[in-house]
């Protein structure tokens, strides 16, 4: 083997050594994306479970103390109560977006329903 060419090969072999280091690196940070994502979809799912077990311990509790009368008529305001809690806890009430986390920032389309609806 000649010398030209064995030095040829070393470079070469360094040059993938450094492309498969760049794709190492960018898949570390892949996983370290996916793994904050994970971790925060789990949090804001017990957070879910939780608050599903408040509201329906709450919801037997109150039929169990309810006498059976006439059905309750649902007031349309309330479900914008509801809407407006649901969205000042942090979530889309949107129909864009409705139900994701809304990371602390505003949104507009949320506002805009919301406003239309206490119209």
């Amino acid at each position: 083997m000649k010398e030209g060419n064995f030095l040829d090969r070393v470079m070469e072999f360094e040059q993938q050594l450094e492309t498969m280091h760049e794709q190492f690196r960018e898949l570390i940070g892949f996983v370290a994306k996916m793994t904050e994502e994970n971790h925060s979809l789990q949090l804001e799912n017990h957070h879910l479970r939780t608050r599903l077990e408040e509201l329906t311990d709450k919801t037997q509790m109150m039929d169990e103390k309810r006498p059976p009368e006439k059905p309750h008529k649902v007031d349309i305001g309330e479900g914008v109560d509801n809407l407006a809690r649901i969205y000042n806890e942090g979530y889309h009430v949107c129909n864009v977006h409705y139900g994701s986390s809304r990371k602390g920032e505003d949104c507009l389309f949320c506002l805009s329903f919301l406003n239309k609806q206490n119209a």
